[in-house]
C-alpha cells in the first residue's frame, strides 16, 4: 500500500511522474488504453477503406480505376489528416488533450456518415478530407494524453500497444470490405462501408467522456487542486491508498506554436523526427494504398484480394507485440532503427518475386515491420518533447506523415507499371535514410520520466 501524507510541504512537493510511478499500472491504465485503442483502430478503419471503396466509386460515378479521380481520393483524407494535424495539435497544448479529443472524435463520425451519403463525387471527396481534419487532430494527441498517464517503466509498451489497435483497424477494413463487396453490388457496398466504419467512433464517443484531462496539462496551466484531483482519483480506481501532497509546479512557458519547435533544444530531434515520420509515411502509403489494386492486376478476384489484405493485417499483430517488448528491453532507438533497416530489406525482396504467392509473403514481411516500426516511432515521439509542446510536437510529426501521405498515391502507382524495382527501390532507400536519422537523433528516452519544460 502506498500513502503519502496530505501534510507535506512545497519543499518536499512531488512531481506528477512520482505520483504517476507510485500508483503504478492498474484498471485506470488498462481502461484508457482501450478507449484510446478503440478510438485509434476507428480511425485506422476511416483511413484505410479509401482503397477498398475505389470499385464502388467507379462503379457509382464512372471514374477510371487508377486515373487523376481515384488518386484524388486516396490523397483526400490525407490532405486533411495534414491540415488537422498542424491545427489541432498546438490547439491541444493551449486548451487541453480532452476537449480537443471529444471534438475532433463527434466531428470524424459525423464527416464519416456525410462521405456515405455522398450525391456526387465532389461531395464524397469533400467529406473525406473533412474526415481526414478531424482524424488529424485525434491521432496525435491520444498519444499525449496516454504518454502522461502510464508509469515510466512500462510508458514504452503502451505506446506501442496502442498503436497496435491500428491492425485491429486494418483487419475490420479488410472484413467488412470482403462481406460488403462480395454481398452487395459495389454501388451500394461503398456507402455501406463508409457508414458502418463512421459508427465505432461513437461507442469511443461515449466511453471517453469518463476520461479526466492530464493532471501533468493541468499543473502546467496552474491548475493544481485539479490535478491532485485527478490523480487521486486514478489511484483509487488502481486500488491504491493515495493521499496527494503539494505537487511540484513546472517552470512557467508560454504557450507552444510551431516555431518552439525549430529552436533550441528541440531543433534537432524535430528536423530528425520529421525526415523519418516522412520516408516511413511515404514507404508505407506508397505501397500498401495501392496493394489492393496491384493484387488486382495480378488476375486475383475481390474475395481473394480482401483475403491478402487480411493476412497483411494479421501479419502487423506480431511485428507490433515484438516492438512493445523491445522498446523496453533495447531501448525505442535501436527497435526504431531495426525495425526500418528490417523494411528496407523486405522491400528488396519484394522485387524479385514475380508469383501472387511470392508477393503476398513478402507483402507479408514488409507489414511486419513496418508497422513494428510505426510502433516504436509512436513510443519515441511524444517522449521527445516536454508537456508544454507535447501534442504540438506530436502534431508536427504527424504532419510530416501525412504530407508523405498525400505524395504516396501518385509515388504507389508506379506499383501498377512496369517500373515495380523502381518503385519499390525508391521506398527501401527511404526507409535507409528514415532509419539513419532516428540513430542521429541521439536521445534514448526509455527508462526517463517526461519532461515539462
Amino acid at each position: 500500500m502506498t500513502t503519502l501524507s496530505e501534510s507535506s510541504t512545497s519543499a518536499s512537493a512531488v512531481t506528477v511522474d512520482d505520483i504517476i510511478d507510485r500508483v503504478g499500472d492498474g484498471r485506470f491504465q488498462r481502461k484508457l488504453l482501450f478507449v484510446a485503442g478503440l478510438t485509434w483502430a476507428a480511425d485506422a478503419l476511416e483511413v484505410l477503406i479509401a482503397s477498398f471503396v475505389l470499385p464502388g466509386l467507379v462503379a457509382s460515378f464512372g471514374l477510371q480505376r487508377t486515373g487523376t479521380q481515384a488518386t484524388l481520393f486516396l490523397s483526400a483524407a490525407f490532405v486533411g489528416m495534414f491540415v488537422g494535424a498542424l491545427f489541432w495539435g498546438p490547439l491541444a497544448d493551449r486548451i487541453g488533450r480532452r476537449g480537443v479529443l471529444l471534438t475532433t472524435v463527434s466531428l470524424g463520425v459525423l464527416f464519416g456518415v456525410g462521405a456515405a451519403l455522398s450525391p456526387s463525387f465532389e461531395i464524397a471527396l469533400l467529406f473525406r478530407f473533412l474526415t481526414g481534419f478531424a482524424i488529424g487532430g485525434t491521432l496525435p494527441v491520444d498519444y499525449a494524453l496516454l504518454a502522461e498517464f502510464v508509469p515510466t517503466k512500462l510508458r514504452g509498451r503502451y505506446l506501442v500497444l496502442l498503436e497496435s489497435f491500428w491492425a485491429l483497424g486494418t483487419v475490420a477494413a479488410a472484413l467488412l470490405s470482403w462481406w460488403l463487396f462480395t454481398t452487395l453490388p459495389p454501388s451500394d457496398a461503398w456507402r455501406w462501408l463508409l457508414g458502418l466504419a463512421a459508427l465505432p467512433g461513437l461507442v469511443s464517443l461515449w466511453i471517453r467522456v469518463s476520461v479526466p484531462e492530464s493532471p501533468r496539462f493541468l499543473l502546467l496551466k496552474g491548475r493544481a487542486e485539479e490535478a491532485r484531483s485527478i490523480l487521486g482519483r486514478i489511484a483509487v480506481l488502481n486500488g491504491r491508498a493515495l493521499s496527494v501532497p503539494a505537487l511540484a509546479r513546472p517552470p512557467k512557458v508560454l504557450g507552444a506554436s510551431i516555431g518552439t519547435l525549430f529552436r533550441p533544444p528541440l531543433a534537432k530531434r524535430t528536423v530528425l523526427l520529421s525526415v523519418t515520420w516522412f520516408c516511413l509515411s511515404l514507404g508505407y502509403y506508397g505501397i500498401f494504398s495501392w496493394l489492393p489494386t496491384y493484387f488486382r492486376s495480378q488476375g486475383l478476384d475481390l474475395g481473394l484480394v480482401y483475403r491478402n489484405t487480411l493476412i497483411l493485417a494479421l501479419a502487423q499483430i506480431p511485428g507490433y507485440l515484438l516492438a512493445a517488448f523491445l522498446v523496453d528491453r533495447v531501448g525505442r532507438r535501436a527497435t526504431l532503427t531495426a525495425y526500418l533497416l528490417g523494411s528496407a530489406v523486405f522491400a528488396f525482396l519484394f522485387t524479385l518475386v514475380v508469383s501472387p504467392a511470392g508477393s503476398l509473403l513478402a507483402s507479408s514481411l514488409l507489414s511486419f515491420s513496418l508497422l513494428g516500426a510505426w510502433g516504436a516511432l509512436y513510443a519515441f515521439t511524444p517522449e521527445l518533447f516536454p508537456t508544454f509542446a507535447r501534442s504540438t510536437g506530436m502534431g508536427w510529426a504527424s504532419g510530416m506523415a501525412r504530407l508523405a501521405s498525400v505524395l504516396a498515391p501518385s509515388v504507389g502507382a508506379l506499383l501498377l507499371s512496369s517500373r515495380l524495382s523502381l518503385a519499390l527501390g525508391l521506398f527501401a532507400a527511404l526507409f535507409v535514410v528514415g532509419a539513419f536519422a532516428a540513430l542521429f537523433i541521439g536521445e534514448e528516452t526509455k527508462g526517463q520520466r517526461l519532461a515539462d519544460a
